[in-house]
């Protein structure tokens, strides 16, 4: 089976990242034809959370908007946001995590849009004599050291006034947590899709006891833009951000159509990808409205960025925590009738 959930690397690896890389045929593409068309480059991941992106692309929405984007797909988180550190590309479409070590990296950027949010894609595995979250103090835990899962975990455990100091870490990627738990040499792993499921079926002794469906924006990804790029271009951001957005909702109504663009684009069935993606929500207009421009909302990106930037500096993957709200720019969502 195609492996889809590949963005959520262990995070220290961008630090020092900027550079390091030869990367080829990552220059914006220029405009064809009409001179009117604005261009613009974006790296995306091998993740189902770019399926509006590549509805957007196949249907012609982003053409529609007088925008030229061209799409560089990386396998490795590490190449594509080596590439928009180096400039390489205008945009890239970073985890939390990511955006905020690259932040914590000297690199500014505006986050224009929420691409997806986790929704049961992520989560903890304990067996049936592990009766609740409070049952886990004292207990060894599986869970890739200083990853995006580890701070799902913590933020899960925090709820229960429970700590690092709680439990014994055993450092394991999510695979290995997963085969460790269905083998019965752990008794609880943290992990996530297509992990998560088939360790929960083989083993019949435990169950997924908490997801990220109850903890909806704990784990986002983003997209993010060059702030120069994006002063000097906001005619390409705004056409990017209702193409994306267009992108969603026709899925919304034509699925069977958009999960066989996507799929392609991906390199998957479109079974496999209709499973994996009822992991991740796909938020709307009114959805990255409530994320990125209401302070008041639950759903406001910078409480969980705030958070996860707590959780780097304390791990040492950061060195401060950066200005986070400077990040944010929702005036081209703002910009956008509201239906």
């Amino acid at each position: 089976m195609a492996q889809l959930w590949t963005r959520r690397q262990t995070l220290w690896f961008i630090t020092g990242a900027a550079g390091s890389l030869t990367l080829h045929a990552c220059q914006p593409s220029q405009p064809t034809g009409n001179t009117a068309t604005k261009a613009a480059s974006i790296g995306v991941f091998l993740w189902v959370g770019a399926t509006p992106l590549y509805i957007a692309q196949e249907k012609g929405f982003f053409a529609k908007h007088g925008l030229n984007l061209d799409v560089k797909v990386f396998g490795a988180n590490t190449d594509g946001n080596t590439a928009f550190i180096s400039s390489r590309l205008n945009a890239v479409s970073p985890v939390t995590s990511e955006a905020i070590t690259i932040a914590a990296g000297g690199k500014d950027f505006k986050i224009v849009l929420v691409q997806d949010n986790s929704f049961g894609g992520d989560g903890i595995l304990a067996r049936k004599s592990i009766k609740s979250i409070a049952d886990f103090k004292g207990k060894k835990i599986a869970v890739e050291e200083a990853s995006v899962s580890h701070f799902f975990l913590l933020q899960v455990l925090a709820k229960e006034g429970l700590g690092v100091k709680d439990f014994t870490l055993v450092n394991a990627g999510p695979d290995a947590a997963a085969a460790a738990y269905q083998s019965g040499q752990i008794d609880i792993a943290v992990t996530y899709a297509p992990y998560l499921a088939k360790a929960n079926t083989a083993q019949p002794d435990g169950r997924i006891i908490f997801d990220s469906s109850q903890m909806p924006t704990a784990i986002s990804d983003l997209y993010v833009f060059d702030p120069k790029f994006t002063a000097e271009n906001p005619e390409a951001v705004q056409a990017f951000v209702a193409g994306v957005l267009e992108g969603v909702e026709f899925f919304k109504t034509n699925r069977p159509e958009g999960l066989k663009i996507a799929a392609a684009r991906l390199g998957v069935t479109v079974e496999e990808l209709d499973r994996d993606i009822q992991g991740v929500r796909l938020p709307d207009l009114a959805t990255n409205l409530e994320m990125l421009a209401n302070p008041q909302s639950d759903l406001y990106l910078l409480k969980s960025m705030q958070s996860m930037a707590e959780f780097l500096k304390s791990s040492n993957q950061i060195p401060a925590i950066p200005d986070l709200l400077q990040l944010i720019e929702p005036k081209f969502l703002q910009a956008l009738p509201k239906s």
